[in-house]
């Protein structure tokens, strides 16, 4: 009998004899040298890529280190480019100042005149500019704090109104710049001796102060040169100028307690347009008692906003249109 261990080597010969024959029947020489080239096509791609590869980042490390070497330079270089300002930039930085700031300068500091206010009582009057300019500015008095106040309201309107003719003509030959800019035209008034005299006494108080000429209400419509240039009360304006009219004034400033300037503040005040706000109404110079009297009888003692020094700063509301509101509050 054959034993267990020789028939599994017989076996184990036949399996391969049989995987020999199959070998020999699929591994062919056509399929040898396929093989062999389609091996050789994949070595070469593979090592196409790593050259490329290799070069791609070669030239990624020169270029950094030229654009490192050339950065020093170029910074220094933009730097100081930024530290040369332009012609232009320097064209517009001086262009920023505005003339009238300008003509301000120039003029305060070449003239022996100085404004007549104290720091407080300019200070108060600079404030309420600043809540307004750029606006309409109507100013009783061609004064040597007239530059001072075109110059505060920067882009806005400014309408100097002046008694004195010589007064205007020696402001324009003192620095003819500023002032013909600032529209000045000559003034006059009804009674000339009262209206453009400074308060002495209560004697035009009492001429005028319950007077229904000069106390009466605001006209319904808007202010016309009838409505003042026919006006009866002593104190009324002659010979306003159109631009007067043109204008809601939002600042009025009286430059010296006259009558007849603190009456025309009031009555542009009252005849503002509805809705438009108050008036701003700023009284320089009130020294004296009577003086005190006739700033508040005619602007109110109950429009007052702000005291300073000399200066009586009212802000009026409009009583257009409003015949029950009281002459004053």
């Amino acid at each position: 009998m054959t034993s267990p261990v020789i028939a599994r080597k017989a076996k184990l010969r036949n399996h391969l004899v049989s995987a020999k024959a199959k070998l020999k029947h699929h591994v062919t020489p056509r399929r040898v040298v396929l093989l062999a080239a389609a091996g050789c096509s994949v070595f070469l791609v593979l090592l196409t890529l790593r050259t490329l590869h290799s070069a791609a980042r070669a030239g990624d490390e020169t270029t950094k280190a030229a654009a490192a070497a050339s950065t020093p330079a170029a910074g220094a270089g933009a730097a100081h480019h930024a530290q040369q300002p332009q012609p232009q930039q320097q064209q517009r930085e001086c262009a920023k100042l505005p003339a009238s700031v300008t003509g301000a300068l120039v003029h305060y500091a070449t003239s022996n005149e100085t404004p007549r206010q104290t720091e407080a009582e300019a200070g108060a009057a600079a404030r309420v500019l600043a809540g307004r300019a750029p606006c309409n500015l109507l100013v009783f008095g061609l004064g040597p704090d007239a530059a001072l106040w075109a110059a505060l309201n920067h882009g806005g309107r400014t309408l100097f109104l002046e008694v004195d003719a010589g007064r205007i003509a020696a402001a324009r030959a003192a620095h003819p710049a500023s002032v013909d800019d600032l529209e000045a035209h000559l003034v006059a008034y009804h009674d000339h001796q009262h209206a453009s005299a400074t308060v002495s006494g209560d004697g035009l108080l009492a001429l005028v102060r319950n007077s229904s000429d000069c106390a009466a209400a605001s006209p319904p419509k808007p202010l016309s040169p009838d409505h003042l240039e026919r006006s009866p009360c002593a104190l009324a304006p002659r010979g306003l100028p159109p631009a007067f009219y043109e204008a809601e004034w939002d600042v009025i400033m009286v430059g010296a307690p006259v009558p007849g300037a603190i009456y025309t503040a009031g009555v542009a005040a009252r005849a503002r347009r509805p809705g438009t706000g108050e008036t701003d109404v700023l009284v320089h110079g009130v020294d004296g008692a009577a003086e005190e009297s006739f700033a508040r009888a005619f602007l109110c003692e109950g429009y007052i906003k702000e005291e300073a020094g000399r200066l009586r700063h009212f802000a009026i509301p409009s009583h257009r249109d409003k015949e029950a509101m009281p002459f004053c509050p």
